[in-house]
């Protein structure tokens, strides 16, 4: 880093290994890849090595591997000639469906091996678990659906949309739980060939409207009711609001409220609204249509960029791109398959209920949890991990903070001797959460996974693998296929970019074309939001472009700060690219300082904020953090002072915050993913239009003060 003494490269300490990773799913395909091509590949870094090398080769081997359920022959897996910002079209000439590739499975044995089979009908496909998870009534009841059932739903809700007009391209929305009713929407609008996007219920309707209405849907399906914390919500009223905001949508012919408990709410107040019940009864005499496959570059699922500061951009994802990828990592990766239990803490609103449904693409059963991580106690999903005989749990570096302050420990709150993967994500996991995670918290055989992507890509850059040890920091590497590398921040915008070497830290970009890239972004195009053939998706000029491609030409930019170890290869996040801190020429990120607070200061601190200030008239950037204290201990000028010392010990004097101040609440957006960019823009005199991704928007109103900071301190720093 920039104003540093060199230091001799140590390897941090060991976590894991695994004891057998000759029987992992990773280690079987890499000995098939040898056979087929003749190769003597021994490791994870030859194989990934391999995977940029021979692209075609790869992702040929991944997509047989999958056995995906197809028609149509392969004409060209990918023009590996095309640059990355050309994106380029895999595997042409492939038609498949996503529900079809959910419920059924290929028989090799078929007719050029494309016939299909049931999924076992009479085995439990996926758990529905309503906050609590356990007792009766809105606070802890479950439900199952076995494959047979899921496929049966399915199909009566596709034959309804159908009978509703539905079909290959439209847009289908649906502000709902984590629950099997959303699932089963889910199948049954990529049964018809029709596009998905989801909200979660927590959200408010500015930030609705605002993702929905630029897809411009045909129908809007909204939970009647939420449970969050130990209430129960009526969302009549929000259901209203609403679709009174999708009137201006050209397409949209109205809503169907889908019941969230036993008895449904009466919606007859509900402008343009329906019950499920009345819904389902228009096709009470349609047989299940056919799958629709459809070409397996072409959409099935719109996600959405955070938009703490202006328009979500709505990211729309290939049905290959998504089923593919999510083969390459939830099968080689994390060991996926048959005999996996998963739990995935997200909403429908979040990329990660792709990984929350993800085991019912490979045969195994979803846990689906709806409510408060921590109601009706901090343990519950330690709890129903252990109850239910969970292989994979997946949870944010919040949640394990959490408990970790309140003395729990997992591994003596439940038994946890079926949990194989525990992998983190949503924000930077520290140093000290690794530690504790194998010194007090998990069984010492669980693989820790830290991984890191997002919705951009609806998968990771940095994942966790079998082949190789868990160190402390960081994700373990590199996604196999995906060419990976850490720029030179210092590179102007759009002017070429160099890596830098391995212990630098820079800006995380990719190099090279993968299959589940956007296939574009809704309303790039024209009206109608579909690309215009013969038109470079990502041109200069589009969304798309700006988004990804105008940092450094013909190289995708990922926004993230990061370092890549010299001893491990292991990829360390350090917060997001625009939100990277540089005062006097030093670039860090606010991992950095979060980590240094978390360690030295957890039992008063519960959390912080850290951004850069630079304002118009401002010859450089000064950094200002902010802390949230704990109930009982107060912020004063001697704390302050020890943080500072703090984060000069171990960091550097020019990690220093010039000012720190205290805050009655940090914003987050409704994933508790805590926002760093609105604040800077406040702190540096920009007036912003908050984000309806935010779960509290009025927090920022306390930030508007600091851009007059001298104001705050007088002439002398006063804390």
């Amino acid at each position: 880093m920039a104003g540093q003494e060199t230091q001799a490269v140590s390897t941090p300490r060991k976590l894991w290994e695994h004891p057998n990773p000759e029987s992992t799913p990773m280690y079987q395909f890499l000995q098939d890849v040898n056979r087929k091509h003749n190769l003597k590949l021994k490791t994870f870094r030859e194989l990934h090595a391999w995977s940029l090398s021979h692209r075609t080769a790869f992702w040929s081997a991944v997509f047989e591997a999958a056995h995906l359920v197809h028609e149509g022959t392969c004409t060209r897996v990918v023009d590996e000639s095309l640059p990355i910002d050309a994106v380029p079209r895999w595997f042409e000439g492939v038609r498949l469906n996503y529900a079809e590739n959910l419920l059924y499975v290929r028989d090799p044995a078929a007719p050029g091996a494309r016939g299909v089979r049931n999924k076992e009908d009479g085995r439990v496909a996926v758990t529905e678990v309503r906050e609590g998870g356990t007792g009766s009534g809105p606070g802890g009841a479950r439900r199952t659906a076995t494959y047979g059932e899921l496929r049966a739903r399915a199909g009566e809700v596709a034959a309804a949309l159908r009978r509703k007009g539905v079909g290959r391209g439209d847009r289908v929305v649906i502000v709902g739980a984590n629950s099997i009713d959303s699932l089963v929407l889910w199948l049954a609008t990529a049964w018809v060939g029709a596009v998905f996007s989801s909200s979660s219920t927590d959200m408010g309707v500015k930030g609705i409207l605002q993702r929905t209405v630029q897809v411009n849907p045909k129908f809007l399906f909204m939970d009647d009711a939420a449970v969050y914390n130990g209430k129960t919500v009526d969302l009549r009223d929000k259901m209203a609001e609403v679709v009174a905001g999708l009137r201006e949508c050209s397409n949209f012919q109205g809503a169907i409220a889908i019941p969230r408990f036993e008895e449904p709410r009466d919606v007859s107040a509900v402008p343009q609204a329906e019950t499920w019940a009345s819904f389902l009864s228009a096709a009470e005499k349609d047989a299940r249509p056919e799958f629709v496959r459809v070409p397996f570059h072409e959409p099935m699922l719109i996600c959405y960029s955070s938009g703490t500061t202006g328009m979500p951009k709505a990211i729309v994802h290939s049905v290959g791109g998504i089923l593919l990828n999510y083969f390459k990592e939830g099968r080689l990766h994390e060991g996926l398959g048959p005999d996996s239990v998963t739990l995935q803490y997200t909403t429908t609103g979040w990329i990660m209920y792709l990984a929350s449904i993800g085991a019912v693409f490979l045969g195994g059963h979803a846990i689906l949890y709806d409510g408060s991580p921590f109601q009706p106690d901090p343990a519950v999903l330690v709890r129903l991990a252990g109850e239910l005989g969970v292989t994979k749990l997946g949870i944010s570096p919040r949640w394990m903070f959490e408990l970790s302050k309140l003395g729990i420990r997992p591994r003596e709150v439940a038994d946890l001797s079926r949990l194989r993967t525990v992998t983190s994500t949503g924000m930077v996991l520290s140093d000290q959460l690794f530690e504790w995670f194998y010194d007090e918290g998990f069984p010492a055989h669980v693989h820790l996974g830290n991984i890191s992507g997002g919705t951009d890509i609806a998968g990771c850059f940095g994942i966790l693998n079998p082949l190789e040890p868990v160190h402390v920091g960081g994700t373990q590497g590199p996604s196999l296929g995906i060419h990976v590398a850490v720029y030179d921040p210092a590179v102007p915008d759009g002017e070429p970019g160099r890596e830098v070497e391995p212990g630098t830290p820079g800006e995380l970009v990719a190099t090279q074309a993968f299959p589940n890239m956007p296939c574009f972004f809704w309303g790039d195009a024209d009206p109608s939001g579909a690309p215009r053939p013969g038109v470079a998706v990502a041109r200069p000029g589009t969304k798309y472009h700006a988004a990804y491609f105008a940092r450094f030409p013909r190289v995708w930019a990922h926004g993230d700060f990061c370092v890549a170890h010299p001893a491990t290869g292991g990829l360390t996040l350090l917060g997001r690219a625009d939100g990277v801190l540089n005062p006097s020429g030093v670039r860090f990120g606010s991992a950095e300082i979060y980590g240094v607070v978390e360690r030295r200061f957890a039992d008063r601190v519960q959390d912080s904020l850290c951004v850069g200030q630079r304002r118009p008239r401002d010859a450089d950037e000064s950094v200002l953090l902010f802390v949230l204290m704990r109930p009982g201990h107060a912020f004063d000028a001697k704390l302050a002072s020890d943080i500072k010392q703090a984060i000069a010990a171990d960091l550097s004097k020019r990690h220093v915050p010039k000012y720190i101040f205290e805050t009655p609440e940090i914003p987050t957006t409704v994933n508790l993913k805590k926002v760093e960019l609105p604040v800077k823009q406040i702190v540096s005199g920009h007036i912003i239009k908050p984000s309806g991704t935010l779960a509290n928007p009025e927090s920022l109103k306390f930030y508007y003060q600091f851009a007059e900071v001298e104001k705050l301190v007088g002439p002398k720093e006063k804390l």
